[in-house]
C-alpha cells in the first residue's frame, strides 16, 4: 500500500467517526431535550397515580426563618402540609400567613429547587376511610383564615405548619405523628436561631412552650416515604 492510499484511507476513517460522532451528539441533544420537555408530564402522571388524599409533603421553605427552623431541629426541611385532591386536582392544606388550600404545582416551586419529598401514613388503606378524610377536611376547616403562629405556641388561636398536620390527624385520626418537645429542647445556641429568638421573644425565651417540629414528624417511623422530586 503506497503513501497515497493509505492517506486515503485514513482520511475516509476520520471522516467516518466525525460524522458518526456528529450524529451520536445529535442524538443525544435530542434525547435529553425530549427528557427536558416530557419531564413535567411524567411527573404530572405520577403525582396522579402516586398520590393519595391525606399524604404529607415537606420541603425547605425559602422564608426568612427557614434557616433557623433547620439550624435548631437539625432539619433539613422547614415546611410541610397535608395533599388533598379536589377533582383531577391536587391541593396542599398549610399554614403560611394565614391558612389556607394551595395548588400542588404551587406550594411546590416555592420550595428550595422545588425539592420535595411527600410521605404517607402506615396503614393508610385502613385508617384513611373516605369517612376519616372528611372528618379531616372538617377539622382543618376550623384553622382555615387562622395567622399563622410566629411564636410557636401550643394554642388554637395560631398555627404553624407542623402543628395544623400534627393536630389535624391527633384530632381526626386518633395519631401522634412525631413527638412533642419543648422549644428549649432544640439548637438555640447558633447565631441566626439566636438571633429569631430575640426577635421573637427578647430576653423571655418560653422554652418549656411544646413544639411539634416538621423534623419531629419527617423522622417519625409512622410514616413511609411514597414520592419525592
Amino acid at each position: 500500500m503506497n503513501k497515497q492510499t493509505a492517506k486515503r484511507i485514513l482520511i475516509i476513517v476520520i471522516s467516518g467517526i466525525l460524522i458518526y460522532g456528529g450524529y451520536w451528539i445529535y442524538e443525544m441533544y435530542q434525547f435529553a431535550k425530549g427528557v427536558k420537555e416530557d419531564a413535567p408530564r411524567f411527573v404530572e402522571y405520577l403525582l396522579q397515580n402516586e398520590i393519595h388524599n391525606g399524604d404529607i409533603i415537606f420541603q425547605t421553605s425559602t422564608s426568612g426563618q427557614s434557616k433557623a427552623i433547620q439550624i435548631a431541629t437539625g432539619s433539613k426541611y422547614s415546611h410541610m402540609g397535608i395533599i388533598y385532591k379536589q377533582g383531577k386536582d391536587f391541593f396542599v392544606y398549610e399554614s403560611v400567613q394565614p391558612v389556607k388550600l394551595t395548588p400542588l404545582n404551587e406550594w411546590i416551586k416555592r420550595g428550595v429547587n422545588e425539592h420535595y419529598i411527600i410521605k404517607r401514613i402506615k396503614n393508610s388503606e385502613t385508617l384513611l376511610t373516605p369517612e376519616t378524610l372528611t372528618k379531616m377536611k372538617q377539622i382543618g376547616e376550623k384553622f382555615s383564615g387562622k395567622d399563622y403562629d410566629l411564636y410557636f405556641e401550643w394554642s388554637d388561636s395560631k398555627i404553624y405548619c407542623s402543628e395544623l398536620v400534627w393536630k389535624i390527624y391527633k384530632e381526626a385520626v386518633g395519631i401522634e405523628i412525631g413527638e412533642l418537645e419543648k422549644l428549649g429542647d432544640f439548637n438555640l445556641t447558633d447565631k441566626a436561631v439566636k438571633q429569631k429568638l430575640m426577635e421573637r421573644y427578647g430576653d423571655n425565651i418560653p422554652k418549656d412552650e411544646l413544639v411539634i417540629s416538621p423534623a419531629s414528624m419527617f423522622n417519625s417511623d409512622q410514616l413511609i416515604t411514597v414520592f419525592k422530586n
